[in-house]
């Protein structure tokens, strides 16, 4: 095995864990604040809750819950932790909100964190280390071995889609409407190892495809694998990569329930798929799913047409209702399901705020009252 390559952990099958990526905001002005070493650095915090740490630069932090084996478990912990970064924040003047971009911060002013790996991290890709100020959720889903998390990474790769247009949160970015749903994913996109997983038979091959990297001198551990789906071998799961920081942590849950019961539901019936051909139609699928979210085309390269994104995610909730059913996931996926109806995306809801306010600063002003679950108070005593 490489060097570089921990051995796969064999993890509980089909549990989760979940990273969010959170915007530091200055209360006076609601742009992004350099208050990240500050802020861990006064945290009272016992970790019950799971991690809170530093990201790549100093207007982010990231929280990861627990290993856990339900939604509601995970619910639990993105609400505990929620509930400390709000309180923490409210001490040292910050504010904090989901949301995939800053809608309106200058990129140059951002600082890296101080780290050995993110100076490299600058060292190595320049500017884009600090247009990096994006913020998404990960989701981890555990598998029982190696070759079972191959097979997963590419088996979830056609719904890479799905889960874009359900997060998407990333309408604005340097002060404008990009017409994107989410325009996050295009930062991403620059850096050289981002994109989909390649073909791979099982764990050897990817030990291999790792190794020609390696000896080539483009990657030195797993971690430079921008992909939009990866193995996670220290963690024993398979790791989704492509969704925007949801504006409320309960949205957060729903994807990580709809992860869930998707792997389940997807290692339960083995269907086959031609992971050849759908790189064929990847980057375009990917590319429909960021611009237009809910009313996306997919290209089937099966079926060799076009098919609604919409109608794709009805079809899949029907397929893995079973699946939810057994993990205990229905009102979870409900909640998705409602989205779907109702084309009520955090995307549409920002451009929505934004017609009303017609100024970007008191949209993040709300996005951030909305992750404290202050919200409806706050829009009841500007009616008064």
């Amino acid at each position: 095995m490489s060097e570089s390559l921990t051995e796969f952990k064999h993890s509980q099958p089909l549990s989760l864990g979940v990273e969010l990526e959170l915007q530091l905001l200055s209360q006076r002005d609601y742009d992004l604040t350099r208050g990240a070493t500050d802020l861990l650095g006064s945290m009272k915090y016992d970790g019950r809750f799971g991690e809170i740490k530093l990201e790549i630069t100093e207007s982010m932090i990231e929280v990861s819950t627990l290993a856990r084996t339900t939604a509601d478990g995970i619910a639990s912990d993105l609400e505990g932790l929620r509930q400390t970064l709000v309180s923490q924040c409210a001490q040292n003047n910050i504010a904090i909100c989901g949301g995939g971009t800053h809608p309106f911060h200058s990129w140059p002013e951002r600082r890296i964190c101080p780290s050995e790996r993110f100076d490299a991290f600058y060292d190595r890709y320049g500017y884009l280390a600090k247009q990096f100020t994006v913020f998404g959720q990960h989701i981890h889903v555990g598998c029982t071995s190696a070759d079972q998390a191959i097979w997963l990474t590419q088996a979830l790769g056609p719904y890479v889609p799905i889960f874009i247009a359900l997060s998407a949160a990333s309408p604005f970015v340097d002060g404008v409407d990009t017409f994107f749903q989410s325009a996050r994913l295009n930062a991403v996109s620059a850096f050289p190892l981002s994109g989909q997983c390649p073909e791979l038979n099982d764990w050897a091959d990817f030990v291999e495809h790792f190794s020609f990297l390696k000896s080539c001198g483009i990657v030195t551990s797993i971690k430079d694998l921008y992909w939009d789906i990866r193995p996670k071998p220290e963690f024993g799961t398979v790791e989704i990569r492509v969704c925007d920081t949801p504006l409320t942590v309960g949205l957060a849950t729903a994807l990580a329930a709809l992860a869930q019961c998707l792997s389940r539901f997807l290692l339960r019936t083995r269907p086959e798929f031609n992971t050849r051909q759908q790189l064929y139609v990847a980057r375009y699928n990917k590319f429909q799913a960021c611009r237009y979210g809910f009313d996306a085309m997919l290209s089937d390269p099966v079926r060799r047409q076009q098919i609604p994104l919409k109608e794709v995610l009805v079809e899949l909730l029907d397929l893995i209702s079973e699946d939810a059913e057994e993990l205990g996931c229905t009102a979870w996926l409900d909640q998705i399901k409602d989205a779907v109806d109702n084309k009520t995306s955090d995307a549409n809801w920002l451009r929505g705020r934004h017609a009303i306010h017609k100024g970007l600063n008191d949209v993040v002003r709300e996005s951030a009252q909305r992750f404290a679950n202050m919200f409806n108070m706050a829009a009841e005593d500007e009616k008064r």
